[in-house]
């Protein structure tokens, strides 16, 4: 098998499984929030209670993200990842109870949504710990020298759900409901766990099992902190989700300013991921590890010109193309940064370094979406948009004056060494 095979990944049966179950949690998980945005934004009208989705979904996922990648490196991955899916089915089976005609009237608003944020916080919970273990789970499923493969196609299965989850979010919405789309995601997430079950268990590589709790921790971030290739991605996608959090205010975009109901806002939603997914799989014939420092700054650069004309633009499909070309360059940084943690990090700290990754990057998109909620408040949703977008060209230029170091990084060696 050549390491220049773009099906390498492929070849492993366990990994075409693994797609499989990342694949239905992906499409279930963004599906659902998409379904939860338009029951909440239908329910209130209220931008700032879009805001407030992400922010019950963080503040869990933030503060227990470190113990989690802790817990991750002790334990094994396979059952580790089992009982997340199963969490998560619990908490989508509760969101489908919630949406029953006969809940919705007979209780208030207010109680509603009360009801949907508590879910919304323990699946922040669930996905502080669905993150570390599935980062983990991959290397021990292919060998080193095809990681950068594997992590290419991973990525690219994560867009090519959150293409589908949207999308037929907002068809399904129009079609048959709230209450039977929840239904729809419920299914998908017991696809993932009945599949999860053909994958064995996984040996436990961390040499350090039993280390105390703070000494774990303390041992992670120092790594992360002093991996400057690894840091800086981090930072730099960070800031840039932080401020172009434009998606959170699709639901008012769709039915205030574009006027394209459900339908249209399947549309919108989907179109980030389509552009990425497109990437990602023409990064597995054109790697993207060349030049790495320059790419990662070209494309934050590049989704931060897509947020501002999307927020400018009052055309339904000016606005698509804006967010599929902000998916095409997003795409370009997810695959670099992925490939940065997966060729830096050791066996033994993949749970903790992946904890980081999801404090710094994941609970970014939540963060961002309550801060585009807060200036959608404060300033008008296409103001807000504006200001995000703003906001990521200064972060980008900034970050190439004071860290050169960063411009020039070039994963090529480390590549090389892993395929020898």
């Amino acid at each position: 098998m050549s390491v220049n095979d773009p099906y390498a990944a492929l070849r492993f049966k366990e990994f075409n499984i693994f797609l499989l179950v990342r694949f239905a949690m992906v499409f279930a998980w963004s599906m659902q929030f998409i379904v939860i945005e338009w029951q909440v934004y239908s329910m209130t009208k209220d931008p700032l209670s879009l805001g407030i989705i992400g922010l019950m979904e963080v503040i869990p996922a933030v503060s227990m993200a470190l113990f989690a990648g802790h817990i991750v490196d002790q334990k094994e991955k396979r059952n580790l990842l089992i009982k997340c899916i199963f969490g998560f089915s619990v908490i989508s089976f509760g969101l489908f109870m919630l949406s029953l005609p006969s809940v919705l009237e007979t209780y208030d608003t207010k109680a509603i949504l009360y009801g949907i944020y508590t879910l919304v916080f323990f699946g922040g919970l669930v996905r502080a710990f669905l993150g570390p273990t599935i980062f983990s789970l991959i290397a021990l499923i292919v060998p080193k020298k095809i990681y950068p493969n594997a992590a290419t196609w991973s990525s690219t299965t994560w867009q090519m759900a959150s293409v589908l989850g949207p999308a037929l979010a907002g068809f399904s919405i129009s079609l048959i409901g709230v209450h039977w789309s929840m239904c729809v995601i419920f299914g998908f997430s017991l696809l993932a766990l009945t599949a999860l079950f053909n994958i064995s268990k996984k040996p436990i590589l961390n040499p350090k099992i039993g280390e105390p709790v703070f000494q774990s921790l303390k041992e992670g971030l120092n790594f992360v902190f002093k991996t400057r290739a690894i840091l800086g991605a981090l930072t730099l996608d960070m800031i840039a989700v932080l401020f172009g959090g434009a998606v959170a205010l699709l639901p008012i975009f769709a039915q205030d300013i574009l006027h394209v109901g459900s339908e249209g806002f399947g549309v919108l939603r989907a179109a980030p991921a389509v552009g990425a997914a497109i990437t990602m799989l023409g990064s597995t014939r054109f790697p993207l590890h060349k030049n790495a420092g320059k790419k990662l700054l070209i494309a934050v650069f590049g989704f931060g010109v897509c947020m501002i004309v999307f927020g400018l633009s009052t055309y339904f499909w000016l606005s698509v193309i804006a967010l599929f070309l902000s998916g095409a360059v997003d795409g370009v940084s997810m695959i670099i940064r992925q490939t940065i943690l997966q060729l830096k990090t050791p066996d033994n700290m993949r749970g903790r370094v992946a904890s980081v990754n999801s404090m710094f990057v994941g609970s970014s998109n939540e963060l961002g979406a309550f801060e585009s909620g807060v200036t959608a408040k404060l300033m008008g949703t296409v103001t807000a948009v504006v200001f995000g977008g703003t906001m990521t060209l200064l972060t980008v230029g900034l970050t190439a004056i004071v860290s050169p170091g960063f411009r020039r990084l070039d994963l090529q060696k480390d590549v090389e060494e892993h395929e020898s």
